[in-house]
């Protein structure tokens, strides 16, 4: 019998369709799905217009954390729809204040050997329990939870092996910055990282959680780690020991990669501006003056990391010129730093305690103020996502940072020495503010509530054999959905609007694109990893509302990719990377979509200047069929029909 990693040990439990052949494309069933509210309001607009009577999962959960600030009628319209969806079809409501999706998510539902699929792309920290743990767009989410298999390529499986063990303030940050160090913002595309070896018996559940949740920063697909005597723990001490099921790779396991990280050589590192791929040394940028610190996100704001840095600061008070927030994770996590005590320390040492929320991360509040630097223990510092657009975000663990705020500038944590925190034995959970799904008979009578923001799911036809149109816009590598369609409060409270927040696309590189491109069909052209960063569908379905028909691309990021595909926009990749200098910003061109096949190659016409630039159709046969179709939804209403 053949030896198997973890990966496709899960892989395989769940398949639904397809081969474990790596590129191939498989079907996953899928056991959980979880939305919150910047993604799950398209995603249960869509659910309705897909005509499921309810959902078909294990469990479905959202989330009210993205937005809570409530800048207008907008946010409370929102997570009034969610909650009512959830009631209507037999949701789980996570409500305001309960906490950040990842954090609360692997606190109370994920399990070892499930499958879990979300709508936010770092839905990968559930891989810390053993869970398989994808992110996706909205509408593949909508369609998981109507109980249809989740499709991707399969992936390939990158061993990486830990031995050695941490060495004083050196923390789990720190190896999840030397990953992206080592495979960069797209070395991990198409893969699924795997981390097994002897350090893990030092690793906690908490610290796994950060490396899997910033996994997806490399392009990777999700990270996992087996579910061993740390994942037992995890588990009783919040009384869910029902859920422990042990699972690891099997002996002589092969894998399709490895890499090797001894933790004894790390030390504190910090993603500088404006990648976190642009990893360096701490002891190499220390001595630069800090404008803020923000401690929290659903990277680093567990009980664990914000005791850590409640440690650092008692006692001490940070200079005026320095301001310091912090948000806890969960309302859980939010209760024992009252119960420990450092609640006491965070506000003596001169913080601000934040909403338990995603806040800061997603540009909801604490912009830093002009050319500013910024200390986050987040996991994104793109231009602009601080809602500061000349920000500089650095991010590092929370001992760098809570140190650093005492100091004024970036500082070693190394200084200090070494650190000891004390976890409670248990932290059952804690379900105040969860609403589990309604009875049959509630949901039967439960009505949907709708407010004027929540506006219907727009609808495409089926594309003419030939497309034509303007390039619009001619961009450069590592595209992000957030430069696509930004985030920021006022953007997001219209995430159930597309014709509101399609005034936003591109909105920090070109004002003018909306308008232009409503005038008619069009293009874009754009370098390597196009679509990094969140899942959120709304950079597909935002320009496709407006017009947008393809995207000529050196490669693509994989959700954005799918995103696109669901929502008919033709995801084109150049042949030949050079070619992309043959098409130019109001350039006419035109694609012939009748020899559409998978891996096929389709020529790009350039109608302006003569030029033919060929493309590869770089999807599978069922992606090919919705892309005719116009998108998933108007390929499933055509069958229903």
């Amino acid at each position: 019998m053949t030896a198997l990693n973890l990966t496709k040990k899960i892989i395989k439990s769940r398949l639904a369709a397809g081969e474990l052949v790596p590129g191939q494309e498989i079907g996953l069933l899928i056991d959980q799905t979880l939305a919150h509210d910047a993604t799950g309001q398209m995603a249960a607009l869509q659910f309705e217009a897909l005509g499921f009577p309810k959902v078909a999962t294990k469990r479905s959960v959202f989330y009210v954390d993205h937005n809570v600030l409530q800048v207008g009628f907008e946010n409370a319209d929102d997570h009034a729809y969610l909650a009512s969806v959830a009631k209507k079809y037999g949701l789980w409501l996570s409500k305001a204040g309960n906490g950040i999706c990842h954090q609360v998510n692997l606190e109370f539902f994920s399990r070892p050997g499930d499958s879990l699929l979300g709508a936010d792309s770092h839905t990968t920290t559930g891989g810390a329990v053993g869970s398989l743990a994808i992110g996706a767009g909205g509408l593949d989410v909508a369609v998981a939870m109507g109980g249809q298999p989740f499709y991707l390529p399969m992936p390939e499986v990158l061993g990486i092996e830990l031995t050695g063990a941490f060495r004083p303030m050196t923390r789990a940050k720190d190896l999840a910055l030397e990953v992206l160090r080592i495979l960069g913002v797209a070395g991990g595309r198409g893969k699924i990282l795997e981390f097994y070896g002897p350090a893990l018996e030092g690793l906690s559940v908490t610290e796994r959680a950060t490396v899997a949740n910033m996994s997806v920063e490399t392009g990777a697909i999700t990270a996992i780690f087996p579910s061993d005597q740390r994942t037992r723990e995890f588990l009783a001490a919040r009384d869910r020991l029902s859920d422990y099921v042990p699972l690891a790779a099997d002996q002589g396991a092969e894998y399709d990669g490895r890499l090797a990280i001894n933790l004894s050589e790390l030390e504190p590192l910090a993603a500088c501006p404006h990648s976190p791929g642009n990893v360096k040394k701490v002891a190499e940028i220390k001595g630069l003056p800090v404008d803020q610190v923000a401690i929290g996100s659903c990277t680093n704001a567990s009980l664990e990391d914000l005791l850590a840095a409640a440690a650092i600061l008692k006692g001490h008070a940070v200079p005026p010129s320095v301001s310091l927030v912090v948000a806890p994770g969960s309302r859980q996590v939010y209760l024992e730093l009252a119960k420990a005590g450092a609640l006491a320390d965070f506000i003596g040492a001169g913080a601000r305690l934040m909403e338990v929320a995603c806040g800061f991360c997603n540009g909801v509040g604490q912009a830093p103020k002009t050319n500013g630097v910024s200390l986050r223990t987040s996991n994104r510092n793109f231009p602009g996502r601080s809602g500061t657009p000349s920000g500089n975000l650095y991010l590092v663990s929370p001992e760098t940072a809570a140190y650093s705020a005492l100091k004024g500038r970036i500082a070693d944590p190394r200084d200090l020495g070494p650190l000891k925190i004390r976890l409670p034995e248990r932290l059952p959970p804690d379900l105040a503010l969860v609403a589990p799904p309604a009875s049959p008979a509630e949901m039967a009578k439960a009505e949907i509530e709708r407010g004027p923001n929540i506006a219907p799911v727009p609808r495409f036809t089926a594309w003419p054999p030939t497309i034509e149109g303007e390039a619009m816009l001619v961009l450069g590598d590592d595209v992000t959905t957030d430069d696509v369609l930004p985030a920021g409060a006022h953007i997001l409270a219209l995430r159930a609007n597309i014709p509101a927040i399609s005034k936003y696309v591109f909105h920090h590189l070109d004002p003018t694109y909306p308008e232009r491109q409503k005038k008619g069909l069009g293009f874009i052209v754009a370098g390597a990893n196009y679509g990094q960063g969140s899942s959120r569908e709304h950079a597909a379905l935002a320009p496709r509302y407006l017009g947008l028909a393809a995207v000529v691309a050196i490669s693509f990021a994989r959700i954005h990719k799918a995103n696109l595909c669901n929502f008919g926009i033709w995801p084109l990749e150049l042949c030949d990377p050079a070619q992309k200098s043959l098409l130019n910003k109001g350039d006419k061109l035109s694609v012939d979509l009748a020899g559409s096949a998978p891996g096929a190659t389709l020529a790009v016409k350039n109608l302006t200047t003569g030029a033919v630039v060929q493309t590869r159709l770089d999807v599978s046969a069922r992606q090919v069929a919705t892309l005719l179709a116009g998108g998933l939804l108007a390929q499933m209403a055509a069958a229903k029909a």
